[in-house]
């Protein structure tokens, strides 16, 4: 089978609250994910022409907070978070990476906007699946939430290659022609 080949996935998790601006994690996944013929939307480089979320965006952006220029945040760097959304919008699922350590904002926005449109949201808690906040478990079915990465490629691969689809949750496979 190749029943994930084509189909996009946008990589949800912090980013202005961790050291690396959440690279290293969305760095690691990409390649197994490609491999599958998968396509990644990572906000680390955002597809989207005109929008950029990088070290200099959050050091502008901190330093408005810094200075009290709050007023100069959404008029300048608002688009931000309509581009994150819009890119929930076109994957056909999306890989949330959780550490109960940082706090996230946009992260639980994107989750919730997923769940809403009943897509297959694939959550990696850091600190283990039973540590994952009780409201991913009221919203999601617990097979999408995972401890590790690997679990999820392992998901992933057995989604990619399964033959009753009609037992995968969440998931909508179009033909191809």
């Amino acid at each position: 089978m190749n029943n994930i080949a084509g189909m996009r996935t946008y990589l949800v998790g912090p980013m202005d609250m961790v050291a690396d601006g959440g690279k290293g994690w969305r760095d690691m996944i990409t390649p197994p994910l490609k491999y599958l013929n998968v396509d990644v939307i990572n906000p680390c480089n955002k597809p989207i022409k005109l929008v950029k979320e990088d070290d200099t965006t959050r050091s502008v952006i901190d330093h408005y907070k810094n200075t009290g220029q709050f007023d100069r945040i959404k008029n300048e760097y608002g688009h931000i978070r309509n581009a994150d959304i819009r890119c929930v919008y076109v994957s056909d699922f999306i890989i949330a990476r959780i550490d109960m350590t940082v706090h996230m904002c946009g992260s639980y926005e994107e989750i919730v906007t997923a769940n809403r449109q009943k897509k297959p949201i694939l959550v990696w808690c850091v600190q283990g699946k039973h540590n994952a906040p009780n409201w991913l478990f009221f919203m999601l079915p617990h097979v999408h939430i995972f401890s590790r990465m690997h679990e999820i490629l392992d998901y992933l691969h057995m989604v990619n290659v399964s033959r009753n689809i009609e037992m995968l949750d969440r998931w909508i496979f179009f033909t191809k022609e």
